[in-house]
């Protein structure tokens, strides 16, 4: 069956393709350059797709920096650095790009549909401390309903499926599942910051160092 599989080229993407390929897929990656301020994870993107053996990566070019309201698409919002655990889980950060899964979803459909695919696979995680709204259960269920509505296979009592496997796992958790899945980790990307190499001190990458620390691994990224 084909599959179109939200790949950004991070930790959790890239376990996700590597699940949609052992479910017995035809993988169908999808990623975004919406000129974000890491656009280094693009790299990856296309690293871990051809690792992985794609039919395809479609790479989707719009500008979110018309409009900013996140750290990652506005210069002017300082990246948070070197926060803890207990800081990160208190708010929504503003590393957060308003409506971005929406958005990539909407994509992510119509390629689908295009294509005549029968699942969408998506990385979300609700149990990461970032705390996004658009990456929780209630969230892609109302997507789910979505699809459904909103195409002619969902109406025709086809809908293409939404696949969010680690939604509920956490960071050592998916490590665990991508190392069952052989995913290549020198090749993902995870950092905010946009330098060639990986600050080590962003949200993303505190919150990568430390489950690869409690499993008693060795990150393979570099990092500053």
């Amino acid at each position: 069956m084909k599959a179109v599989i939200l790949l950004s080229g991070g930790l959790d993407s890239s376990t996700v393709i590597y699940q949609a390929k052992a479910d017995g897929c035809e993988c169908y990656a999808i990623s975004f350059d919406y000129q974000q301020r890491h656009q280094r994870e693009l790299q990856s993107a296309r690293l871990v797709a051809k690792s992985v053996g794609v039919a395809q990566h479609q790479i989707v070019n719009f500008d979110l920096r018309l409009w900013g309201g996140s750290a990652l698409t506005d210069n002017g919002i300082a990246l948070p650095q070197d926060r803890s655990i207990d800081e990160m889980s208190e708010n929504i950060p503003v590393t957060y790009v308003p409506a971005r899964n929406t958005i990539f979803l909407s994509f992510a459909l119509s390629y689908a549909e295009t294509i005549g695919a029968e699942r969408i696979y998506i990385g979300v995680n609700a149990l990461d401390y970032s705390g996004y709204p658009d990456c929780r259960s209630d969230y892609i269920e109302a997507m789910q309903e979505v699809f459904h509505l909103g195409t002619k296979q969902g109406r025709e009592g086809k809908a293409i499926q939404i696949f969010a496997p680690l939604i509920d796992l956490k960071k050592t958790e998916i490590i665990q599942l991508g190392n069952q899945l052989n995913v290549p980790w020198e090749l993902t990307w995870s950092c905010y910051a946009g330098g060639e190499r990986a600050c080590g001190v962003c949200d993303s990458c505190q919150l990568r160092l430390a489950a690869f620390s409690e499993l008693g691994m060795e990150d393979p990224v570099q990092y500053m």
